[in-house]
């Protein structure tokens, strides 16, 4: 501080210095006038964020956060010529003045930044009335939900210059979860509204894919999730590491309490560089957290920020809701099967006469017909390659990352040939006439050279859709399987129709190049058996399916 005035000498004016140490003696004005202030700065600030609407206290606090960190700045830079000269003491006595009304703040700012996500994910909407509106709500979904977690970030870096990142990524976890929640809820409520429940066993058979396309666009909503999630993480860890990472000293170990007593004087000395860019609230008042947030940064830098799990119960949790639309994808379209299939049991023809039974044993079985429930179904398969085909035509990267992460149920056995797109049938049909038996199934089917194809290659599952054919086509003959043990009885005419039936089936799945589950073909071979040769045919097949077969054909063996 210098003081003007005229010399005793009479001589030219020159500057007269006052203070001995004027810098010094500034600082500690403004510290002493910084802490008088009526009413306080802390009470200024507490009063103005409380004014504030639930959703914009974080957004009003970080305004004033802004104004004060530009004042800090201008302090910083009047005291950076003369940085030789500093109490380093007053100084940072000066930097708390400054940014401590800020720290009680700080400290719980995960929590603040919590309720703030909360508030803004809760007014995103995904449940619509129409399901194309819930499903177009679920796609626009993905970039608000990751401007909501990429905005958190900006404001811990802003506010907390990365010492606030644990409280970060527990408000995160908290917003992927109420998201993931929500999206669920909203899953739910379009197999609701599809239909996809329970469909009454006496509702006529009728192709519907429009539920399937929707699905579909459903699981590419969650390959781009699985797609921004992974950046995100990606950048999360590069922000962390270059805004929070000078916090970490060369000497800290997770494993020694030396290290971390060796990173504090380390940062003891840094600080004593340049208070204003050093100040750090958490290590004193947190010590806990602070300890947590160094196990991170090192973590990071150690291993390099795309090996890290920062948000591994998150992208979790994304893959669970992927395979809840794979799911509801799958029952879109087996859910007509099964309907279907769930009718055989219960059909009294199994145990009625037929014209077959006042006739010899031994009649052909050519002019059987399968009946129509395993025509609809045959028909119903048969059309799944041309709906399948978005799988295969669409140039989509996150659908292709949803369908390589989901998993369907009815995995391949160990073994089975699969079918592949580029030999799938084109314009093919099967009538109830078309097929009869297995052994004459190339003459019935037209084109029968394209067909005869199938039965000579064994293709590689090479493209999702495969996938999903061969998962459809699995469900269908296990279930079918199932109920097909749970009928009564059989006369031997209904036992000639059940045969019938399964080869149509069987015959199917040759056209498309998937092979008959064995259960299927152990089944269809019980049932050609003589009753005399019952007992040779039996051995080595399961116990309990030829003793069940068995019972139901009332044969003794």
């Amino acid at each position: 501080m210098l003081l003007f005035g005229p010399r005793a000498d009479a001589g030219p004016s020159l500057p007269l210095q006052v203070f001995k140490n004027p810098h010094e003696v500034v600082t500690v004005l403004l510290i002493q006038t910084l802490g008088a202030l009526v009413p306080s700065l802390p009470i200024c600030l507490s009063s103005s964020v409380e004014r504030a609407a639930p959703e914009l206290e974080l957004t009003k606090l970080l305004e004033f956060y802004e104004a004060t960190a530009h004042f800090a700045k201008g302090l910083e830079m009047a005291l950076l010529p003369h940085a030789y000269e500093h109490n380093l003491v007053k100084v940072m006595e000066l930097v708390d003045a400054v940014y401590g009304l800020y720290k009680p703040y700080q400290l719980k700012y995960g929590d603040m930044e919590e309720k703030n996500l909360l508030i803004q994910i809760s007014a995103v909407p995904l449940e619509h009335g129409e399901v194309i509106d819930c499903v177009q709500e679920l796609s626009h979904s993905v970039n608000k939900l990751f401007g909501l977690a990429s905005a958190a970030v900006d404001r811990c870096v802003r506010f907390t210059n990365g010492l606030g990142t644990c409280g970060l990524l527990t408000a995160l976890k908290s917003l992927f979860t109420k998201y993931v929640s929500d999206f669920t809820s909203t899953l739910h409520s379009v197999r609701k509204k599809c239909k996809l429940e329970d469909v009454p066993p006496n509702s006529l058979f009728q192709e519907d894919w429009t539920a399937f396309q929707n699905s579909v666009r459903i699981i590419a909503t969650c390959g781009e999730l699985l797609r921004q999630c992974g950046d995100f993480e990606q950048q999360l860890a590069n922000r962390i590491l270059s805004t929070a990472g000078k916090y970490l000293s060369d000497s800290y170990s997770p494993r020694s309490l030396t290290g971390f007593q060796d990173s504090i004087l380390t940062d003891k000395k840094s600080s004593a560089k340049n208070p204003w860019q050093e100040y750090n609230y958490l290590q004193k008042d947190n010590p806990a957290e602070y300890a947590s947030l160094m196990e991170i940064l090192y973590t990071l830098k150690e291993k390099g920020s795309s090996n890290h799990n920062l948000l591994s119960a998150s992208r979790a949790a994304l893959t669970r809701l992927n395979q809840q639309a794979h799911q509801l994808a799958f029952d879109s379209v087996f859910l007509r099967i099964k309907q279907q299939l769930l009718l055989v049991s219960k059909m009294d023809s199994w145990n009625t006469a037929g014209i077959g039974e006042t006739l010899t044993d031994d009649l052909p079985t050519f002019s059987l017909t399968p009946l129509e429930y395993i025509s609809n179904i045959g028909q119903y398969i048969m059309s799944l390659p041309l709906n399948l085909e978005p799988f295969v035509t669409q140039e989509d990267s996150a659908l292709e990352l949803a369908l390589h992460a989901g998993k369907l149920p009815f995995p391949p056995e160990q073994g089975e040939r699969a079918a592949s797109k580029d030999t799938w049938p084109h314009n093919v049909t099967l009538s109830e006439s078309e097929l009869v038996t297995k052994e004459d199934w190339g003459s019935l089917i037209a084109p029968s050279e394209e067909l005869l194809q199938y039965r000579d290659e064994l293709p590689e599952l090479d493209n999702m859709a495969d996938n999903w054919l061969g998962s459809i086509a699995r469900a269908t003959m296990q279930t079918y399987c199932d109920v097909i043990l749970q009928i009564p009885e059989l006369t031997p005419h209904s036992t000639k129709q059940l045969a019938t039936d399964i080869d149509y089936l069987i015959n199917v799945m040759d056209a498309l190049g998937l092979q008959p589950s064995r259960t299927l073909q152990n089944i269809v071979t019980l049932l050609k058996t003589k009753p005399e040769d019952y007992r040779q045919v039996s051995k080595g097949l399961p116990r309990r399916l030829t003793a069940t077969v068995a019972a139901m054909r009332s044969v003794d063996y």
